[in-house]
């Protein structure tokens, strides 16, 4: 099995129960199809990056500095890490 890195791209600021979207205020490049890991206090699961909005339009690339709205498999909370999942 290939050996995986953990780079930090995110941070949870909100999360809409409802609608299950995540809130990432990013702290550097995240795809389509890259595959994240979010990790908190009582969160810790990977999924593949779907699909992401800004202020309600569909991008398929977001970098630093701009907050996305992800779908996300599995309730996360205020503070949550999300890491980008780094194949080596």
């Amino acid at each position: 099995m290939s050996e995986k890195e953990l780079k930090e791209v995110g941070r949870v600021t909100h999360y809409y129960t409802k609608i299950g979207v995540a809130v990432v205020s990013l702290t550097d490049t995240l795809s389509v199809g890259d595959r994240i890991i979010i990790k908190g206090t009582t969160t810790n699961f990977e999924q593949t990056v779907e699909s992401m909005q800004i202020e309600h339009k569909n991008v398929s690339v977001a970098h630093s500095g701009q907050s996305i709205g992800l779908k996300v498999n599995q309730r996360v909370r205020e503070g949550d890490k999300v890491y980008k999942v780094i194949q080596k």
